[in-house]
C-alpha cells in the first residue's frame, strides 16, 4: 500500500519541479535527489509489504517510508502556498527578507527529509529487504492459493441449499443446452460469495458428469504460469504415468498447447478455469481449447466483470448475488454446531451479527464456526463487540481473500478504494461526492485531453467491476449511489491505518494521529476540536459526519493547509469570513447554510462548492464567487443572480434556480457539460443555452409548487445543442420540440401532452432510455414500424388515460427493460412485449 503513496509523492515532486521554474538551483538539486531516492526505494516496497505481515521491523520500515513521502508532499505544498501568497503581497511591498527566510526553512526541512531517507536506506540493508524476492512466495497468500485448489470455503450441500438452488438450475440449463458451439459460462462477484463452490457443484453434478466424458479443473490465481496450467489439464486427462510426466517436462509452451488441443479434439469436454484475474490469463489458455461443435463448455470464475464479459461475447455471464437475510440466517443455523441450545438472548446477538455479514456466505460460515467454539452469552457479546477482528483472526482465508482484490489494484485505485473507509458504517455514498473528493485530493491525473470527471468515473466503474464497490442506485445508466460491504470497509480502514492514510476520531481514546493528513469525525465533534493539535500543519482533509455538532470554525487556523472541508452537518445559517483564509481549499461541502461571505473569493484553488439545503431553502452567494477561477462544480441553490458567472470558464457542472439564468451570457462557459435549472416560468427565454456547445446533460424543472400553472418556455433551442445526450423536462409542454439526433436518454415528467409523442420519439436514432411519467393524456400510443431502433429501457408511469398500445413491425429490437406502473386503463400489453427474452421485469397495476 505504501507503494501507492510513494508513487503519488514522486509524481508530486516531479510536478513541483516543473511548476516552480524559478526555484533556486541548490534547492532544486535537493528535491531531484529526494524524488530519485524515493523512486529507487519504491522498487523494494511491494516485496517488503508482502513480508511485513510477519515481521514488525519491516512493517516499521514501510511505515517510515510512507511518512517521508507524505511529509515531502506536505512541505512542497506549503512552500507553493506561501510563495503564492507572497507573490500578491510583493506587488505592494518587497518582502525580500521574509522570502529569504522561507527559502531557508524549506531547505532545512528538505535536509531533514534527506537525512531520514539515508537512515531508511541503511535500515533496508539491515532488514534484508534486498533479498526478499527469494522467499516472497512462501507467505500466507501462497497458502491461500493452495487452499483454493483443494477446498471450498462453504460446505457444498448446505450452501447450494441456501439461496442458490435457482442459480444452479439456470446454469445447468446453460451448460446442457443443445448448442454445439464451444461456449463459456462466466461466474463473477466479490471474494467470499461462493463462486468456486458454485462451480464445484456444477462440475460434480450427476447430469454434468454423464454429459461430459472429459472434465478438468485448474485454479489460475493472480500469479499464474501458463505452462503449469496446461500441464495440470493434460495430467487430469492423461493421468500421472511416469512416461506422461517425463514427456511434459520436455515440452515448450507451444508444444503443450498443441498436445492439449490434440487430446481434446475428439472429446466433449468441460473445463473449469477458476479464479481468473486478468483477461490475458484466459487468452493464453483458450488457444488450447478446440471448438469441434460437439457441445464442449468452459466455466470461468472471476472477481472482475470485464474478465467475465470478455471471455466469450456470445457466452453466458452470471453475477453472483449476496444472500437474503432469511437465507443468511438459514446458512448460519446449518453451520452452527448446536442451534437448539441457543437461548433467545444469544439468538438476538446472533441475528445482529449475521445481519452485519451483509449476505456474504464466507463471513457467515466463519462466524458460525467462531460462535460454535465460543459458546455462551458473554462470549457471544464479546464477539459482537469486535466482530470483524474476531472473524478475521479466526480464519486466515477471509482476510487474505479480501486482501487479494485490494493488492491487485493499481496505485491510483488503491487510494480511491481506501477513501470509502472514511465514511460512516452502512453509509450509502453519492457517486458524485466520492469522485469530487478524489479530484480534490489529487488522485485523478488526466492524460492528454481527458477530463478529470471522466477519469474519476472510470475509476469508480473499475472498482465496481472488480466487485469491491456495490451499486446502490443508477440513473440514466450511470451509478448515482454506491456502498461497500462492511468487511471491505473494515479492510480499507485496516490498510489506511497501516500507512496513516486517514484517521477516524475515536472519542474513547481522545487521540488523533499527528502524522495523519486526513481526519474523519463521526461523533463528538466538540471534543475533537477541543483537543486538536494546533501545531499540526500536515492536516489536509477534514470530514465531519457528527449530526449533533456545528461549531467547526472555532479553530480555523489549524485548517489553513487543508484541501478538503466536507461538512455533512447542519453548520448554521452564515459561514464566517475566516473561511476565506483557507487558500489551499479545493473542495468545500456545506449543509444548511443560508449565506456564504465575500471572502469566498480568496479561494482561488477551489474546484468544488456544494451546499445541501433541505426544504428548498436558498443560499445567498456573494458576487466574489465569480472570482473562483478554478471552480468546476457549482452546486448551490442560490437566491440572487450571480454577476460575472460567465468568468467561471472552467465550470463543468452548474445547478441553479432559473431566475439566476436571466442575465447569464453563456458563450464563455465553454467547458460546461451539465446544467440543471429549477423554477422555470414561461416568460423566461432559454435560447442562449444553445451557446453551450459542449453541453451533455440538461435538466429543466417547472416552477416549484405550481405543477400545472406555468408551461415551459419555448424549447426549440434544444435542437441546436449538438452534443446533448441526456435531457430531463419536467412540466407542461405544449408541443414536443425537434430533438437533436445525439439524444440517448430522455425523461418527460408532467408534460401533459395531448398528441401521441411516440411517432416523434421513435425516430430518434440513438435513443436508448425513455421515461414517460404523466407525460401524455391520450388514450392510445402508436409505435410505428422500425421505430426505436436503439431503445433498451422503456418506463411508462402514470399514463392514466392510456387504453391501447399499438406496436408495428420490428419495433424496439434491443429492448431489455420494460416497466409499466399505474396505467390502470391499459388492458393489454402487445404480445411480443410479454415474451421478450431479456426483460428484467414488467410491473403493472392493471
Amino acid at each position: 500500500m505504501a507503494d501507492a503513496f510513494v508513487s503519488f509523492a514522486v509524481q508530486k515532486l516531479g510536478d513541483f519541479l516543473i511548476q516552480q521554474v524559478s526555484l533556486r538551483q541548490n534547492l532544486r538539486d535537493e528535491i531531484i535527489w529526494l524524488r530519485n531516492e524515493l523512486h529507487f526505494i519504491q522498487s523494494f516496497l511491494r516485496d517488503a509489504e508482502i513480508k511485513q505481515s510477519g515481521d514488525h521491523r519491516v512493517q516499521q520500515w514501510v511505515f517510515e517510508i510512507n511518512s517521508i513521502a507524505n511529509d515531502a508532499v506536505s512541505i512542497l505544498e506549503t512552500y507553493s502556498f506561501e510563495v503564492g501568497k507572497r507573490a500578491s503581497r510583493l506587488k505592494a511591498c518587497a518582502c525580500i527578507c521574509r522570502k529569504e527566510k522561507k527559502f531557508y526553512n524549506v531547505a532545512k526541512e528538505i535536509q531533514s527529509l534527506k537525512q531520514r531517507i539515508m537512515d531508511i536506506s541503511r535500515k533496508r540493508e539491515t532488514y534484508g529487504i534486498t533479498n526478499i524476492n527469494s522467499n516472497a512466495g512462501e507467505g500466507p497468500s501462497n497458502q491461500v492459493t493452495t487452499l483454493r485448489r483443494t477446498t471450498s470455503y462453504v460446505d457444498d450441500q448446505d450452501y447450494i441449499f441456501v439461496g442458490l438452488q435457482d442459480v444452479v438450475q439456470t446454469l445447468l440449463d446453460q451448460l446442457l443446452k443443445a448448442e454445439p458451439r464451444r461456449s463459456v459460462l462466466s461466474i463473477y462477484g466479490m471474494g467470499g460469495l461462493g463462486k468456486t463452490t458454485l462451480a464445484r457443484n456444477l462440475y460434480n453434478s450427476p447430469n454434468i458428469v454423464s454429459s461430459f466424458p472429459t472434465r478438468a479443473w485448474i485454479c489460475v490465481s493472480q500469479e499464474y504460469n501458463t505452462m503449469d496450467l496446461l500441464k495440470t489439464i493434460i495430467k487430469s486427462i492423461q493421468g500421472y504415468a511416469k512416461e506422461t510426466l517425463d514427456l511434459l517436462e520436455k515440452m515448450a509452451e507451444t508444444d503443450l498447447e498443441n498436445h492439449l488441443r490434440d487430446l481434446l479434439k475428439g472429446r466433449k469436454y468441460l473445463l473449469v478455469v477458476d479464479d481468473v484475474w486478468q483477461k490475458e490469463a484466459w487468452e493464453s489458455l483458450k488457444r488450447a481449447f478446440p471448438d469441434r461443435n460437439n457441445g464442449s463448455r468452459v466455466i470461468i470464475t472471476t472477481r472482475n466483470q470485464d474478465v467475465a464479459e470478455r471471455a466469450d461475447y456470445r457466452g453466458f455471464v452470471h453475477k453472483l448475488r449476496f444472500l437474503s437475510q432469511k437465507e443468511s440466517w438459514d446458512l448460519f443455523c446449518r453451520k452452527l454446531l448446536d442451534v437448539r441450545a441457543m437461548v433467545p438472548a444469544m439468538e438476538s446477538l446472533a441475528t445482529d451479527m449475521v445481519e452485519k455479514c451483509r449476505g456474504l456466505p464466507l463471513a457467515i460460515v466463519v462466524l458460525s464456526g467462531l460462535l460454535s467454539h465460543r459458546w455462551g452469552l458473554d462470549k457471544w457479546q464479546n464477539v459482537k463487540d469486535c466482530l470483524w477482528k474476531d472473524i478475521e483472526e479466526d480464519s486466515i482465508e477471509i482476510s487474505y481473500i479480501l486482501s487479494l482484490s485490494f493488492n491487485d489494484l493499481s496505485a491510483a485505485l488503491k487510494k480511491c478504494f481506501l477513501y470509502f473507509g472514511i465514511f460512516p458504517e452502512d453509509r450509502v455514498i453519492y457517486a458524485e461526492d466520492i469522485m469530487q473528493l478524489w479530484m480534490a485530493e489529487g488522485f485523478i491525473i488526466p492524460r492528454g485531453e481527458e477530463r478529470m470527471e471522466d477519469v474519476a468515473e472510470g475509476f469508480l466503474n473499475e472498482l465496481i467491476r472488480r466487485s469491491l464497490v456495490q451499486v446502490a442506485k443508477t440513473f440514466w445508466e450511470k451509478v448515482t449511489d454506491c456502498r461497500v460491504h462492511d468487511l471491505l470497509r473494515d479492510l480499507a480502514i485496516q490498510k489506511a491505518l497501516e500507512v496513516s492514510f486517514f484517521d477516524i476520531y475515536d472519542p474513547r481514546k481522545n487521540l488523533k494521529s499527528t502524522s495523519c493528513i486526513r481526519h474523519a469525525i463521526h461523533s463528538e465533534g466538540e471534543r475533537y476540536l477541543s483537543s486538536l493539535d494546533l501545531s499540526n500543519s500536515k492536516l489536509r482533509s477534514i470530514m465531519f459526519f457528527d449530526p449533533h455538532f456545528c461549531n467547526v470554525f472555532q479553530h480555523i487556523d489549524v485548517f489553513r493547509h487543508i484541501y478538503v472541508l466536507y461538512l455533512d452537518i447542519n453548520y448554521g445559517e452564515v459561514i464566517p469570513d475566516a473561511i476565506g483564509s483557507l487558500y489551499h481549499l479545493k473542495l468545500l461541502r456545506l449543509r444548511g447554510v443560508r449565506k456564504i461571505p465575500s471572502s469566498i473569493g480568496n479561494l482561488k484553488n477551489l474546484q468544488t462548492l456544494v451546499v445541501v439545503n433541505m426544504h428548498r431553502h436558498f443560499c445567498q452567494l456573494s458576487p466574489e464567487t465569480a472570482d473562483l477561477i478554478n471552480l468546476r462544480h457549482l452546486v448551490v441553490p442560490y437566491s440572487k443572480p450571480l454577476a460575472g458567472i460567465s468568468k467561471l470558464t472552467g465550470l463543468q457542472v452548474l445547478r441553479l434556480d432559473c431566475d439566476q439564468w436571466k442575465d447569464v451570457d453563456p458563450v464563455d462557459l465553454v467547458n460546461l457539460r451539465e446544467l440543471e435549472m429549477d423554477n422555470i416560468e414561461k416568460s423566461y427565454s432559454l435560447n442562449n443555452i444553445s451557446s453551450l456547445k459542449n453541453l451533455n446533460t440538461l435538466r429543466l424543472d417547472i416552477l416549484f409548487g405550481q405543477p400545472y400553472t406555468y408551461p415551459s418556455p419555448s424549447l426549440e433551442f434544444v435542437n441546436s445543442c449538438e452534443k446533448l445526450q441526456k435531457l430531463w423536462l419536467d412540466g407542461r409542454i405544449e408541443k414536443l420540440p425537434l430533438f437533436p439526433n445525439s439524444i440517448t436518454m430522455l425523461t418527460l415528467v408532467d408534460s401533459k401532452l395531448t398528441e401521441d409523442p411516440m411517432p416523434i420519439l421513435g425516430m430518434l436514432p440513438n435513443l436508448r432510455n425513455l421515461h414517460l411519467s404523466s407525460a401524455y393524456e391520450g388514450e392510445e400510443i402508436m409505435c410505428n414500424d422500425y421505430s426505436f431502433s436503439q431503445l433498451e429501457f422503456l418506463h411508462l408511469y402514470d399514463l392514466h388515460n392510456l387504453e391501447r398500445w399499438h406496436l408495428g413491425t420490428n419495433v424496439m429490437p434491443l429492448i431489455k427493460d420494460l416497466c409499466i406502473y399505474r396505467c390502470e386503463k391499459l388492458k393489454e400489453i402487445p404480445e411480443r412485449m410479454k415474451h421478450v427474452k431479456h426483460f428484467k421485469h414488467i410491473r403493472s397495476l392493471i
